[in-house]
């Protein structure tokens, strides 16, 4: 206990924290570009005549997705492994009269790693599910090539089949483009949480010791809720206005 009674140990699991979160932040931009475009090679190649280049792309964007899954995820449980160190330490006798800002630090820190785990695991899901979405036109569309070759019949019946499924791929990019901007407008946003959560403290303590201030901050906080509830509309309308065209 005598590594964890110092405040050397204390910094040295700070540093490892901030480096770790520093790693993820870059590893999870990289992720989330990864996933937004997964599909872009296979639509920028549907005039080609090999069907062997988009596999080789899509295959190659598969293990690579699979490689830092399992980074990001070994990345995680240092950090969390981390954090279990700084609250043992918070819980050590000797750090008892700081105890209050050492909790304040540790639970910035584990903050943080609840956003990263949550933004990581969205990420994961949407990649998965727009891979189950790619895999599965990829056979439709295949089925409708073997079916256009075999029979010269039922044209009418092929044509027909042709503009629903051209309708389906419009469809899918419209929500795939859709995705793409929520996620880097995400992105943009989770870069500056760090940020405006220092400044809110600092801002928080002046106004503890300044009514004046406190009173301005409130006006504040009300028109920012007022703005997040009518940025929230507008998306939600503007969500529902996309479905309705994808699906009409």
């Amino acid at each position: 206990m005598a590594g964890i009674g110092s405040s050397n140990y204390w910094e040295d699991l700070r540093k490892q924290a901030r480096q770790l979160e520093n790693e993820l932040d870059l590893k999870l931009v990289s992720f989330s570009k990864l996933c937004t475009s997964y599909s872009s090679p296979r639509d920028g190649r549907r005039g080609e005549t090999s069907d062997t280049t988009p596999l080789l792309n899509n295959s190659t964007q598969d293990r690579m997705f699979d490689t830092m899954s399992v980074e990001i995820e070994q990345l995680l449980a240092k950090l969390t492994a981390v954090n279990d160190k700084m609250a043992e330490y918070t819980n050590a006798p000797g750090a008892a009269s700081l105890n209050a800002a050492l909790m304040h630090t540790l639970q910035r820190h584990r903050d943080i790693l609840q956003d990263y785990t949550h933004e990581f695991h969205k990420t994961k899901s949407n990649f998965l599910a727009i891979r189950e979405r790619e895999d599965l036109l990829g056979s439709v569309r295949k089925d409708i090539e073997t079916f256009k070759s075999g029979s010269g019949v039922n044209n009418r019946r092929t044509e027909l089949f042709l503009k629903e499924h051209e309708h389906l791929r419009n469809s899918d990019r419209l929500m795939d483009d859709t995705i793409s901007i929520a996620m880097a407008t995400k992105e943009n946003m989770t870069s500056q949480r760090g940020m405006l959560k220092s400044i809110q403290s600092r801002v928080n303590t002046l106004a503890n010791r300044f009514p004046t201030i406190n009173n301005l901050i409130q006006r504040i906080n009300l028109r920012k809720r007022r703005d997040s509830l009518i940025l929230g509309s507008v998306i939600g309308v503007c969500t529902i206005l996309l479905l309705l065209y994808a699906f009409h």
